[in-house]
């Protein structure tokens, strides 16, 4: 931090200490004074996707103000927490005159009252002060590929246990191959995508972020998705807080046991995150423990049983499970004690050398189709994307007619044809209202009445005498309007 960033926050301790944009990062104090002058907070404001999901159409004047308006200001937030700085300093910050990128505000403290501004900065900060505690602030993408290969390293060495823990180890996996890609350990995924990429079920998927991956502190939801977009995730490389073991203390001996398994782990993370998606590997086929097993083979070759126990965190009963079950298709082979993947074992065509001391009836594989195949697992993930695609096309119709604001057709069948009757909505009129001069009859005199008409869209409109003027002068009491409102403002 620089010396005058420590200078001017040497008063933080004091409820009235200030704290001057001049002592902020350059960008920051830009940002404070000026507003957001390059639109860098602006993406998403002012537009959204239209009903057709291709098209864009702009949002209101106001609603997409206050949403670039609160994003200015949870950055502003931002900043200020980062530096050290009090939810005091942010409030003078925010509601000095002469601070642009306090508009927001200023604003809400104009129309709603003071004491609502001062609710509105407090929830801010409150979430600013979460987010600078619980992440860490990245000044380059070198950075982030160290934080990142800081993750895999830690992923590699950690125990993943039982079942639950080896789906947990796919799944975490799945989501550093987008975190990869989105150059950070902010990125964003949906529940689908995430599924097909390790995969697993959703239902399998769903369990293990509630009971392993969130409660361990590996991975958060900073915002769950919604529409089109995927929800947003942040990986933690710190160490978990939260450190249980399933061994619970044995009573007579007055201490807990040592587990089975060694504390850390060693694998291959990356052969994993490239096999996990095929069918091979499905619940019914090879499974995660034939995952594990070839990445701690390819990791260190020639292990014994022991150390394989320990490198692989599989039991030694999984362990010998699985290297039969991979030695039936040539995938692995044994001299005396120690196990070897067998030569391009990796693309799934094993090998066909002797294996006399396991006794089993070797038949080489002929790749990884082969394999699901024999374990009949052909098929499950174009399934599982074939089911995910139907689910996404149902999901944006209902958002397709949610926005159109239409509810479901009624199908008759006349003359042994389907005819597809619309039902009619809330705001639109009966039939026997419209009048052939696009007026509204009264339904209890059978006249027309003067002051409705019907709109295109079959909605009722209510003309009053403060309608009836010309383009020119609506188009003049919008600009005064305008121009008051800004004045306010």
């Amino acid at each position: 931090m620089p010396d005058s960033t420590h200078h001017a926050l040497s008063q933080r301790n004091s409820p009235g200490g200030i704290l001057s944009p001049a002592k902020l990062p350059s960008a920051a104090a830009d940002l404070i004074r000026l507003g957001d002058l390059t639109g860098r907070y602006a993406s998403g404001s002012y537009s959204r996707l239209a009903s057709d999901g291709r098209s864009l159409v702009l949002r209101e004047e106001r609603q997409g103000a206050a949403e670039h308006g609160h994003r200015i200001t949870a950055a502003i937030a931002c900043h200020v927490a980062r530096v050290g700085g009090t939810i005091d300093q942010l409030t003078q910050l925010l509601l000095h005159p002469e601070h642009d990128g306090g508009r927001h505000a200023q604003n809400i403290a104009l129309r709603s009252g003071q004491s609502r501004a001062l609710d509105y900065i407090r929830r801010v900060w409150a979430s600013a002060s979460e987010a600078v505690s619980t992440t860490r602030s990245l000044g380059s993408r070198h950075e982030a590929y160290e934080v990142l290969a800081a993750l895999r390293d830690r992923i590699e060495t950690t125990p993943w246990r039982g079942e639950r823990g080896r789906t947990a180890l796919r799944v975490l996996r799945a989501h550093l191959n987008f975190a990869e890609i989105a150059g950070g350990p902010l990125h964003h995924a949906s529940e689908r995508q995430t599924a097909e990429e390790a995969g697993i079920s959703r239902t399998t998927l769903r369990a293990v972020y509630e009971t392993v991956l969130k409660p361990h502190g590996w991975l958060r939801r900073l915002r769950v998705g919604h529409g089109r977009e995927g929800s947003t995730w942040y990986l933690d490389a710190r160490p978990s807080r939260f450190r249980t073991t399933p061994y619970p203390p044995d009573p007579a001996l007055e201490k807990w046991p040592t587990p089975e398994t060694a504390t850390t782990a060693d694998i291959d993370s990356t052969i994993l995150g490239r096999l996990m998606g095929h069918d091979a590997f499905a619940h019914h086929g090879l499974g995660s423990a034939a995952l594990v097993i070839i990445s701690a083979l390819h990791q260190r070759p020639d292990q014994t049983i022991g150390e394989l126990v320990g490198t692989s965190s599989a039991s030694r009963a999984t362990a010998y499970r699985t290297l039969r079950r991979l030695a039936e298709h040539g995938l692995v082979h044994h001299t005396g004690e120690t196990w070897a993947l067998a030569p391009r074992a990796l693309e799934g065509f094993g090998n066909s050398l002797p294996a006399p001391a396991t006794e089993l009836d070797t038949v080489p594989a002929q790749g990884w189709d082969t394999v699901a195949d024999r374990h009949g697992t052909t098929g499950l993930s174009a399934q599982r994307k074939a089911l995910h695609a139907t689910q996404r096309a149902a999901y944006r119709e209902a958002l397709d007619r949610l926005a159109e604001h239409r509810t479901k057709a009624v199908v008759i069948v006349r003359d042994g044809r389907q005819v597809l009757v619309p039902t009619p909505r809330h705001d639109e009129i009966p039939h026997g209202w419209h009048a052939p001069d696009g007026c509204v009859l009264d339904p209890l005199t059978g006249r027309a009445a003067p002051d409705w008409r019907i709109a295109t869209d079959g909605r009722l409109i209510l003309i009053t005498p403060s309608d009836q003027r010309s383009y020119d002068e609506l188009a003049a009491a919008h600009a005064e309007a305008l121009s008051e409102w800004n004045s306010a403002a």
